[in-house]
């Protein structure tokens, strides 16, 4: 595809020309004629054009309204092309209507300055999400698909499996875009889990703990929650409390949200009583 608009960079845009490296992440969404698929910031459609050939109707989501009659004409005869002309940090998934309730498979090339922001705004309505296919910065893809004890584990890798399970699928080399970017890429899939593994009682306590003890990664667990857990809870949850944020499973976080749960309604249970 010739070069046919400016990058511009308050949009974070780098425009993916490789088709070999286009080919593959095609390959890897393997989309389907009947699949709603909605790509984020799909520039100037090198993603969007072959989607369309397999599922014949894609919903674009881009802010760049000088790009957008640019992408529409370069899909014009690719298949149903629906853009919405929006931040999608203010995008609410619900608005795009299914026939038959169909989950949405969403794909994207992100903007690499609201990677985290838009993820989280995303696993707020991931029950209506049925997988999602993402370029990012190779760094972040390495952190959502962290195991514990690795050293890119944190909150975001913890925040994420805890919905999804995650894959790294391939990466990409600066050469693929235009311009190319100071930093390697990756493709991620995340597929959103049919039936929560460790699912948590109170999803704000879980975000807030989880938060709180990467605030200060360096430091051991019973000092980063000193405020929020005491060491009993914690060796409940059969959490040393001498290791690190980074060495404890997801598996771990949750079991000691639902026991600062359990432990919170039955004092609020146990104050009723005291007080009739």
């Amino acid at each position: 595809m010739k070069k046919q608009h400016r990058a511009r960079k308050r949009f974070g845009q780098n425009f993916l020309h490789d088709e070999r490296v286009i080919d593959h992440i095609v390959a890897a969404i393997n989309p389907q004629l009947n699949d709603r698929m909605v790509e984020i910031g799909p520039g100037l459609g090198a993603l969007t054009k072959p989607l369309l050939q397999h599922c014949g109707h894609l919903d674009a989501i881009e802010l760049d309204r000088d790009i957008i009659p640019k992408l529409a004409a370069h899909c014009a005869d690719s298949g149903r092309l629906e853009i919405h002309a929006i931040d999608v940090l203010q995008f609410d998934f619900k608005t795009i209507k299914t026939k038959n309730k169909e989950k949405l498979r969403i794909v994207g090339n992100l903007p690499y300055n609201i990677t985290t922001p838009l993820l989280f705004h995303l696993l707020a309505q991931v029950v209506n999400i049925h997988d999602m296919h993402f370029m990012v910065q190779k760094e972040v893809a390495q952190r959502i698909t962290a195991k514990a004890g690795e050293n890119n584990y944190g909150r975001l890798s913890i925040m994420i499996q805890y919905y999804c399970t995650s894959e790294l699928l391939m990466h990409v080399e600066p050469e693929a875009f235009e311009p190319a970017p100071k930093v390697e890429s990756a493709v991620i899939r995340l597929t959103p889990h049919t039936t929560l593994p460790w699912p948590v009682n109170d999803q704000k306590l879980f975000s807030m703990i989880v938060r709180t003890a990467f605030s200060q990664r360096r430091k051991t667990i019973r000092n980063t929650l000193k405020k929020e857990v005491s060491i009993d809870f914690l060796e409940k949850a059969h959490i040393d409390p001498g290791v690190r944020p980074e060495t404890i499973t997801l598996e771990q976080y949750a079991e000691l949200c639902n026991l600062l749960d359990e432990a919170a309604i039955a004092e609020k249970k146990h104050s009723l009583r005291v007080y009739q």
